[in-house]
């Protein structure tokens, strides 16, 4: 038995936020109805497409595991196979722009009166307050949420990171609200609202530049390279290119190669409690006992000496070398992977957080599986579904309609 087995999960949602989050619902075993609008569907099918005539990777790597149904809710019969369907569902979720399920009929209210325990989850751009109504997209989210300011290089632009924090990373937030809330429903016996502004999730996962916001009202951030390089720190949280976020200076340094490989690098941390190993790897014994370098203290205004030093030494070794000569030491690095080595790797495809599906229209292709490992849970990839594909499927088996039911219906063009 998988997790979320038994649990029906209504799917309102499109592009990437929302899928993301019934997606990964989905691989803990709850049953996903993916409601899209008749001859047109969820519009990433059609973005970005690489093969024609077949849904797009983008459409492909965010509704594994779901069943899709077309309906079109304007029609009189297909509000009513809504209708059916919030009655029979645990969850709706949904990222409409703000007041769309109103319009439609469907309002927080209604919806209660259909199923007083149902969870409404919902993905907005911003919570209540003066943007409310925006529409936004992942790299507004980025910018709002504090992620854009502090990224990048002090003296460049601000920049959004290739990551999808504003739309995964809100999904993975609106997952965990949703199952925060079936739990509560287990002792409540009630559902209700769970709401995950994009904004705040992006704020969320920066949440130590707000950590180094506040620090700033006591001084310089010492542990920044802005600090050794003598420039003034102004009043906001700066760009810190590639210094750590932590307590333990951190940079990305040059390895052999570098020249004509583009991720020839290595993430280099020098922790205090293996400084004396760091010394002794880059052939600076000398420093273990100097009083420029001996403690953390004393070293904060050279890092940049310190990481030009380690990095003459990085640059005689391959990147993985690095890894092998340090980790042994205790010393935190970590090479820089491509998306080509990370889909090459084999320790990946065993774990399956890198999994092959077959597509009826596409063939074979690779996607991100299931980030999170239940050992009592496991996870089967199942490739995403055609366009309406489990129309007659659901509204037989869960909503009981018949055959003549299903024909009307397509004829009214509800489905």
């Amino acid at each position: 038995m998988k997790a979320l087995e038994g649990i029906k999960i209504l799917d309102f949602t499109h592009v990437q936020s929302g899928p993301t989050c019934t997606q990964l619902l989905g691989f803990f075993g709850a049953d996903v109805i993916k409601v899209e609008r008749p001859g047109v569907g969820d519009a990433t099918r059609k973005q970005l497409v690489d093969v024609k005539g077949a849904d797009s990777l983008y459409f492909t790597m965010l509704n594994h595991n779901k069943r899709s149904i077309t309906l079109n809710t304007k029609t009189d019969s297909g509000k009513q196979v809504l209708e059916k369907l919030v009655k029979e569902c645990d969850v709706m979720v949904e990222n409409f722009a703000p007041g769309a399920l109103d319009r439609m009929g469907f309002s927080w209210e209604r919806i209660q009166e259909l199923n007083p325990r149902v969870i409404l989850a919902s993905v907005k751009g911003f919570g209540p307050g003066p943007y409310e109504d925006c529409k936004v997209y992942e790299n507004i989210a980025q910018c709002a949420g504090g992620s854009a300011s502090t990224t990048g290089f002090r003296d460049g632009v601000p920049m959004v990171t290739g990551a999808q924090i504003g739309d995964s990373g809100t999904g993975l937030h609106l997952a965990l609200g949703i199952v925060t809330a079936l739990f509560q429903r287990e002792k409540s016996g009630k559902g209700q609202k769970v709401l995950a502004p994009m904004q705040d999730g992006v704020l969320n996962l920066c949440r130590v530049k707000l950590r180094d916001q506040q620090r700033l009202k006591a001084g310089p951030l010492e542990e920044y390279s802005q600090f050794g390089e003598g420039h003034p720190f102004g009043d906001a949280t700066p760009r810190a290119g590639n210094d750590s976020g932590g307590g333990q200076p951190g940079k990305i340094l040059k390895c052999k190669g570098w020249e004509t490989d583009p991720n020839a690098y290595t993430y280099f941390i020098t922790q205090a409690a293996v400084w004396k190993n760091v010394c002794d790897v880059i052939g600076k014994p000398e420093w273990k006992e100097h009083e420029d370098f001996a403690t953390p203290a004393a070293r904060l205004p050279r890092l940049n000496e310190i990481f030009d030093a380690i990095e003459a030494w990085t640059m005689t070794q391959d990147k993985f070398d690095v890894m092998e000569i340090c980790n042994p030491l205790n010393i935190p690095v970590g090479p820089i992977l491509s998306m080509k080595e990370i889909a090459e790797e084999p320790s990946l495809r065993e774990t399956g957080t890198i999994v092959e599906v077959d597509h009826p229209e596409r063939g074979k292709y690779l996607t991100v599986g299931c980030p999170i490992k239940l050992s009592d849970s496991p996870v089967d990839v199942e490739r995403s579904p055609l366009l309406g594909e489990h129309t007659e499927e659901v509204l037989t088996e869960v909503l009981g309609y018949s055959a003549s039911d299903i024909e009307s219906m397509r004829t009214d063009g509800a489905i």
